[in-house]
């Protein structure tokens, strides 16, 4: 046993070695693989744990792994970079599905001895694992445009209503030592149900914040779950990630001056939330000429990424525009929001797959700073983190959110296939600002011509 709990700790110490590599780009992909070899190391050791109970189900798990493992290889490998952030839902989906069924396992395992604290440890895993597993499941639907926005009057009264609904049982059954036998299940069922009412409101644009709070959840439902079996190396990692995606979430909210409650209830990005005021005024065309000019002859460039990008899978096409212009004496960053794109670190995850250095990447508050200094702001596929409305209209369901100021620069040109909405479906004056001129088209093919324009000019 104590040659299994020193495994137990060097599992822990890679754990946390590996997350905190996850937080720079320059050390994510070394701090992932540490962490796997940690939580590898964990699942081994734990079949020969003594406390582990039955060890007569080796097949089982042998099966198990070698499904999970084909089921990886296959999603690493077909998945696209624009669709990162619905697997990395799906995958935490999972991670609440395990804790479900963990659970559910448990408690009918439960006998007249057992402990109010266990049964209480027990069920909330069971809870917050079932809202992770639901809650996840939508927000992939969400980012994959297969689950539309529904927001109504009563949907918060509805949601709170199911909250107080499952806890209630839960306290009941816990209370009553299991008098009732079908209350595990309907526990169950009411917690499934809340995780999908909980997030089916919340707008899309608010994604980012959310798969963060679910990534949480799902973490300190695994640190209940390493409670219920005593497994240190579950019990700390589910306090490391739950940990650590309440304080992700927590900076998100912050990042968008706004609090949890109102991401949850105040609908921002959400189909209520759409009304807009229409144009205010003429929309100024630039060309690719134009524009490959004016990038020529600067001295500083700053290239803002978005979803956009995302989705025109541009991001190497932004390298090599970066590649030309720096080699003709220009100062190319990227100007990075915290909550551009459809997850927390959306856009570094892309800029680091075209090989784009890591200290081009400028956080938002620096390359506010930066701006004045700035010659051509380049949007790609940007709307909401790049709206003076936040700034300077208390009407805006975006005022007070720190955005990045690029009008502070000289020269601003916003590349978009065309002058609908942002994902959040608020209306952006700054495509209507005197210093903004809008290049229309696909931002892939759009940077490939202006990187050809560059080149040109040789």
């Amino acid at each position: 046993m104590q040659y299994i709990n020193l495994l137990y700790i060097l599992s822990t110490v890679l754990l946390i070695i590996g997350l905190r590599r996850m937080s720079s780009p320059a050390s994510a992909a070394k701090g992932n693989l540490i962490a796997a070899a940690g939580m590898g190391l964990a699942t081994i050791v734990a079949m020969f744990d003594p406390i582990a109970g039955d060890q007569g189900n080796y097949a089982w798990i042998i099966v198990a792994l070698a499904i999970g493992t084909v089921v990886g290889l296959v999603f690493s490998k077909k998945v696209a970079m624009t669709a990162i952030p619905e697997l990395v839902s799906l995958f935490n989906g999972f991670g609440g599905a395990c804790a479900v069924a963990i659970s559910i396992i448990e408690v009918y395992k439960f006998g007249e001895t057992s402990s109010i604290g266990v049964r209480a440890t027990t069920y909330m895993a069971l809870f917050i694992g079932g809202v992770a597993f639901t809650g996840s499941l939508i927000a992939y639907g969400k980012l994959s445009g297969k689950v539309k926005d529904w927001k109504s009057g009563i949907s918060s009264y509805f949601n709170l209503i199911w909250l107080a609904l499952c806890l209630g049982l839960i306290i009941y059954e816990v209370v009553a030592m299991g008098q009732i036998e079908y209350l595990p299940m309907a526990i169950l069922v009411v917690s499934l149900i809340y995780g999908f009412t909980f997030v089916l409101p919340i707008g899309g644009a608010d994604m980012p914040v959310v798969i963060s709070l679910l990534n949480a959840f799902t973490g300190i439902a695994a640190a209940l779950a390493g409670i219920v079996y005593s497994n240190m190396v579950m019990l700390l990692g589910g306090i490391l990630v739950g940990s650590s995606g309440t304080i992700l979430t927590v900076l998100m909210c912050n990042a968008m001056n706004r609090s949890l409650i109102n991401v949850i209830i105040g609908g921002f990005g959400s189909s209520a939330a759409t009304a807009g005021a229409g144009p205010e005024g003429d929309v100024k065309e630039a060309t690719a000429n134009d524009t490959a000019i004016m990038m020529r002859y600067a001295t500083n460039v700053m290239i803002i990424p978005g979803y956009g990008m995302a989705v025109a899978q541009a991001q190497k096409a932004c390298k090599e525009l970066d590649k030309s212009l720096t080699e003709r004496g220009v100062n190319v960053n990227y100007a990075i929001h915290p909550v551009a794109g459809r997850m927390p670190g959306h856009m570094n995850v892309l800029l680091a797959e075209a090989d784009v250095p890591y200290n081009k990447l400028i956080d938002m508050d620096d390359a506010n700073n930066m701006f004045g200094d700035t010659d051509v702001c380049l949007v790609v596929g940007a709307n909401d983190v790049v709206n003076p409305s936040a700034l300077d209209d208390p009407s805006s369901p975006i005022y007070g959110m720190p955005v990045l100021e690029i009008l502070k620069s000289k020269n601003v040109v916003v590349l978009k296939r065309s002058m609908n909405k942002g994902y959040s479906g608020i209306e952006n004056p700054l495509f209507f600002h005197e210093r903004t001129k809008m290049l229309f088209g696909d931002a892939k093919a759009t940077i490939e011509t202006l990187n050809n324009e560059v080149k040109s000019m040789d």
